[in-house]
């Protein structure tokens, strides 16, 4: 019996012991959290666009956003590439490096757009898109916090 004392005391302080490890051995640093960006839709001329900043991270290569388009009206054969522009706050614009997705035509499409990071670490930027249903469609972030 007092073995079976001893034997829990010491089955207690390896569990605090291991808890207390794991959660101060690994602290989560405020920069390893993924920030979750804000879809946003744009509704003009029967066709529906959502943008969806994949990562806009400053330790990454390339900045992606995810654009789904759905219509029953228009057809949707945009190159992607050509009818996009990433924009900072200054205004400087920056062509996609490559899409990759569902090929031009039909009524349902998502691509994801790649561009480079932008090194000058602006506060906000914009993407636009032109030639979908011969209208303007703007998405603007906010980088930073306010």
């Amino acid at each position: 019996m007092k073995y079976l004392y001893y034997f829990c005391i010491g089955l207690i302080a390896l569990i605090l012991i291991f808890l207390a490890y794991t959660k101060w051995a690994s602290p989560q640093k405020e920069s390893d959290t993924v920030r979750i960006w804000q879809t946003q839709t744009d509704e003009q001329a029967n066709v529906t666009v959502a943008v969806t900043p994949v990562d806009l991270s400053p330790q990454v290569k390339e900045w992606k956003f995810d654009i789904v388009m759905n219509t029953h009206s228009v057809e949707l054969g945009q190159n992607m590439a050509e009818s996009t522009v990433l924009m900072d706050d200054s205004g400087k614009e920056y062509k996609p490096l490559r899409w990759e997705g569902a090929a031009p035509g039909g009524h349902h499409r998502e691509v994801v757009l790649s561009f480079s990071r932008l090194t000058s670490a602006p506060k906000s930027i914009e993407l636009k898109i032109t030639g979908i249903a011969d209208t303007i469609r703007t998405f603007t972030w906010q980088l930073e916090d306010k």
